[in-house]
């Protein structure tokens, strides 16, 4: 987290992760051509970071980063090839995945570190020290190559809970080594916000200024969200999410909620100014692109975000506009729409019939 010495602000980076993490949910995929329109558009909203998938793991993904290197022109966002640290017991200099990071030919990788201890002894089949080893080689490697190198510490709520000490250990091997993020993952989502707050804090404390502590959550018990804002309140600077919540499972945390919350409720700056006005749009258009529309209840840009039925909520709208909304709709791009049921009373006609451009009488209302 820095901030802004002239304004006060704090600056949350804004890690977004649709183009992989995102793509693992159900019934969703993507052509290349998909994620580089993609990637423009986010690119349009002012995030910081875009993952664009996993270098050498499927032939899509092999051609998306030999395409962005001609085909995509950011203007903000730092494109990110994923991957993992080396294979146990194996080297660095002849280990695929490295290689396959280094030859996307992006300024910044990121790689997913085991930091449970209970999945480098079951998972990995391997020793603690040697799963310290794989994150301490790889990151080394990696710098050495001129990369900025981010760390998603895979488990690491669960496995702090079990094992902190071997959790702390995988930080300081990547921290030591030059790591630039390491990122908390809540991996399996059923972490909650007072804990993921506590641990956060209790990394921030440790790892000081030497790094940037992010966080990465799951929605498997509709807490990622929640999760996220917990963790940057308790220092995180830099959050992961994907748009429109997609990813495995339940979802991964949400971004245009995330975004929302950030910057209109806690006074964080995490995308350029002018640019949360395109929430909406964006969050659209990338929905169209993938084929999979907007949940119309999704907080700040679903089509009944900002939808008022009850005659009640209608009448106290027409005299005074937050009365039953808690920001102005046209500050994320969306707007306050009536919907005429048999729960509608006259303010909810005229209302709609000005919306829809009617003149109406008096009589006509009545």
């Amino acid at each position: 987290m820095t901030t802004d010495n002239t304004s006060g602000r704090s600056t949350i980076e804004v890690f977004d992760t649709t183009l992989r993490d995102g793509l693992q949910v159900e019934g969703v995929s993507a052509t290349v051509e998909d994620k580089l329109r993609i990637a423009e558009q986010l690119d349009l909203l002012g995030v910081t970071f875009i993952e664009g998938g996993w270098p050498g793991a499927n032939p899509k993904d092999i051609e998306f980063f030999a395409r962005a290197q001609h085909e995509l022109h950011l203007a903000d966002a730092t494109l990110v090839a994923f991957g993992s640290t080396r294979r146990p017991r194996g080297k660095v200099d002849d280990d695929a995945t490295l290689r396959n990071l280094v030859e996307a030919n992006t300024p910044s990788v990121c790689i997913v570190a085991k930091s449970s201890a209970y999945q480098v002894t079951q998972a990995l089949q391997s020793t603690l020290d040697e799963g310290e080893a794989m994150i301490a080689d790889s990151v080394q490697f990696l710098t050495g190559e001129g990369r900025q190198v981010l760390v998603d510490m895979e488990h690491f709520f669960d496995g702090f809970a079990e094992n902190p000490e071997f959790s702390m250990r995988a930080i300081e091997a990547a921290v030591v080594r030059g790591a630039s993020h390491v990122v908390l993952c809540d991996t399996n989502g059923g972490t909650l916000p007072d804990r993921v707050g506590e641990i956060t804090s209790a990394v921030v404390a440790h790892v000081g200024s030497d790094v940037t502590v992010g966080i990465h959550c799951h929605d498997d018990t509709g807490c990622a969200v929640a999760n996220s804002l917990a963790a940057v309140r308790a220092g995180a600077g830099h959050v992961q999410g994907t748009l429109n919540g997609l990813g495995e499972r339940t979802g991964n945390a949400n971004l245009t909620t995330i975004i929302g919350n950030l910057q209109l409720k806690l006074g964080h700056e995490c995308i350029p100014p002018g640019r949360i006005e395109r929430l909406t749009v964006v969050s659209h258009h990338v929905a169209e692109l993938l084929n999979r529309a907007v949940n119309p209840q999704a907080p700040y840009v679903g089509s009944s975000a900002f939808a008022h039925k009850a005659g009640l909520h209608v009448s106290a709208i027409a005299r005074a506009k937050d009365a039953y909304e808690h920001v102005d709709p046209a500050l994320v791009g969306n707007s306050t729409h009536f919907v005429v049921s048999e729960m509608a009373g006259r303010a909810t006609i005229a209302m709609k019939a000005d919306e829809l451009g009617l003149e109406l009488d008096g009589p006509a209302t009545n």
